[in-house]
């Protein structure tokens, strides 16, 4: 019998068990996982436990040894990150904070590359092509980190919130160019030639053209296609095929392979299967970009830290100065106040995980010293573990305004809301969901919707309904739609099961929120009460009580008195439909007074609740 060498399996099982305790260990803590996944790294890696293998022997098998192949895979995480940032962009998304985002954002990216470029030409000793990189790599902040950041401390939405959010923004827009111009520059013959060498790049970028024009063309009817088989596992592998096609052939005309990735996930940002995109790809970004970030910290040598601290620490501290003095200028230039612009300067200070994606490729084309990239990474990485400190510094140093007063002063800076922030959410767009969009429509009221049929889907998005494609019965894609932050909810899918799954996904999601659904008939109407639902509509019920509407009109009954006697026979069947008890008379108490708050709302003419508000109202 054949021995079993359970070494080819070792790498892989250390990190499926370092994903699976850092994962939830760090979400308990309220700490970013990617601080897990480099401190793991750095303990797990030669540089950790890898030292003392030597010694002890039974170490070794808790030891990334071969950290090299391992990068190899990890090198897909950053593709996946691309994608995903390429998928998130809109126009209108950039269009609503061109001034922060092409002002302060784009000044941010320029002034502190500058400025840390010349520090690397001085101090460092560094030629003109290496200080640049380098300069740029280190004006990156962290998006992962200070997004959860402020999401957890609730200002996401506050002036600081939103200037941060806007600099992100830009910095993630820099990740392409800055790719290029590092596979540029990484050429030998590049430092030869000067500028001219640009010409040998002339038929690469026209094959990069090429590439956008044919995914225009054929990326939207590919899913048409794939989505119509109603295959899962058929559009998962659309989705890998098309993420790792295009890194591919990318790489293959000399550019790395997440700046084909970034094009097309923009490529897809517009089309109608972007939700059930993200929802299908985001365990795989969130996977391998977890292995990308154990790469990164068994490849930090911390052991140079601790015998030699002083040129690190002075990378770290050096560089959260710089870049907060020069953030806190430029907000000022850009009339943010002087707490604002401190709070968001402290945010944005640190380095952050760009960094790792443009030093590692910058060290492995020659162009930044191995040692002093190596030092840059370590400081960047102590920065990152200090983001959320500093982010509790400047909350501290802006204590805030009432929000009405912020709401009013800094709501142009404010970022795209989620895809159903405000407007009803129709899930199922057949006969019956389309004449709800049109009487909404009718009255003024934004919506979005929600099919699974793609010819549907393609028919409506063409004549300009703003609608999706997806499963509607997967608790992720109806979050990625923003339920969670909708008017109400409307539910027409004719499967009785279905409705039923939508309807409690939909009201463990958001307890307090409106939900209307479409019964097959009584039995089912008081199901979907149990589940949640607000009002449920049999529709064996409507149908008789529209026929009797009918018919007393034609015999000579006056209209009014009509009117009022099937609105009084359907709260008859409305009363005996509804479950009855203890706790549903308290939830149908609880969105009584949310109802209630909303309506006094609307005459005082004060702004309505956000979803957060009225989950703790009730």
């Amino acid at each position: 019998m054949e021995s079993f060498h359970w070494e080819g399996y070792r790498e892989a099982l250390l990190f499926l068990a370092t994903g699976g305790i850092i994962a939830p260990l760090f979400h308990r803590l309220r700490i970013s996982p990617i601080l897990g996944f480099l401190a793991a790294g750095a303990a797990l890696g030669p540089f950790g436990l890898g030292r003392l293998a030597h010694e002890h022997e039974f170490l070794a098998a808790f030891t990334l040894s071969d950290v090299e192949s391992i990068s190899r895979i990890a090198e897909f995480g950053l593709v996946f990150l691309l994608f995903t940032i390429g998928l998130e962009l809109s126009w209108e998304r950039l269009a609503r904070m061109r001034v922060l985002v092409f002002g302060l954002g784009l000044a941010q990216v320029l002034a502190c590359g500058a400025a840390l470029s010349a520090i690397s030409v001085y101090a460092g000793g560094l030629g003109a092509a290496p200080a640049i990189i380098l300069g740029a790599a280190l004006a990156m902040s962290s998006t992962a980190i200070v997004i959860p950041v402020l999401a957890e401390r609730r200002r996401l939405n506050r002036a600081a919130g939103r200037a941060s959010f806007a600099v992100l923004l830009m910095q993630d827009l820099m990740v392409a160019p800055l790719l290029f111009l590092v596979s540029f520059l990484a050429d030998p013959e590049t430092s030869r030639q000067g500028i001219g060498s640009l010409l040998a790049f002339l038929p690469a970028l026209a094959a990069m053209g090429l590439l956008i024009v044919a995914g225009r063309l054929l990326l939207r009817p590919l899913f048409r296609l794939v989505a119509a088989a109603d295959s899962t596992e058929l559009f998962m592998a659309a989705c890998l095929l098309v993420i790792i096609g295009s890194g591919v052939a990318s790489a293959a005309d000399g550019f790395s392979m997440g700046l084909g990735a970034f094009i097309a996930g923009l490529l897809l940002a517009e089309t109608e299967f972007r939700r059930e995109i993200e929802v299908t790809t985001e365990p795989f970004k969130g996977l391998l970009l977890g292995l990308f970030f154990v790469s990164v910290g068994a490849g930090l040598d911390l052991g140079r830290l601790v015998a030699d601290p002083v040129p690190v620490l002075a990378i770290a501290g050096g560089l959260i100065v710089v870049k907060a003095a020069i953030t806190f200028g430029l907000g000022r230039a850009f009339r943010l106040e002087a707490p604002v612009a401190a709070e968001t300067a402290l945010l944005i200070a640190p380095g952050g995980e760009f960094a790792f994606i443009l030093l590692t490729g910058a060290i492995a084309g020659g162009l930044v010293p191995q040692r002093l990239g190596g030092d840059a990474m370590l400081a960047v990485t102590l920065g990152m573990f200090v983001v959320p400190a500093l982010g509790r510094l400047g909350e501290w140093l802006n204590p805030g305004k009432r929000k009405q007063d912020i709401e009013a002063e800094y709501g142009h800076l404010a970022p795209e809301g989620e895809v159903a922030a405000g407007r009803v959410v129709i899930v199922g767009y057949g006969r019956v969901g389309t004449l709800i969009g049109e009487m909404l429509s009718r009255h003024e009221i934004p919506f979005v919707a929600i099919d699974n049929s793609v010819t549907l889907v393609a028919e409506k998005r063409d004549a300009g309904v703003d609608i999706f494609w997806g499963n509607c019965m997967r608790r992720e894609f109806l979050l990625r739609s923003g339920v969670a932050q909708a008017r109400a909810l409307v539910v027409t899918v004719e499967k009785p099961e279905a409705a039923e799954e939508i309807v409690r996904v939909a009201h463990e999601a958001r307890g307090d929120m409106p939900i209307v659904a479409r019964a097959r008939d009584a039995s089912h109407a008081t199901h979907l009460y149990e589940l949640g639902a607000t009002d449920a509509i049999p529709e064996t019920i409507e149908a008789s009580l529209q026929l009797a509407e009918t018919v007393l009109v034609d015999v000579g009954v006056p209209m009014g008195y009509v009117i009022a006697s099937i609105h009084e026979k359907r709260d008859e069947f409305r009363k005996l439909l509804q479950p009855t008890g203890e706790d549903a008379r308290r939830k149908h108490a609880a969105r009584a007074s949310v109802k209630l708050k909303e309506l006094k709302k609307r005459r005082a003419g004060l702004p309505a609740a956000t979803p957060r508000e009225q989950g703790e109202g009730t």
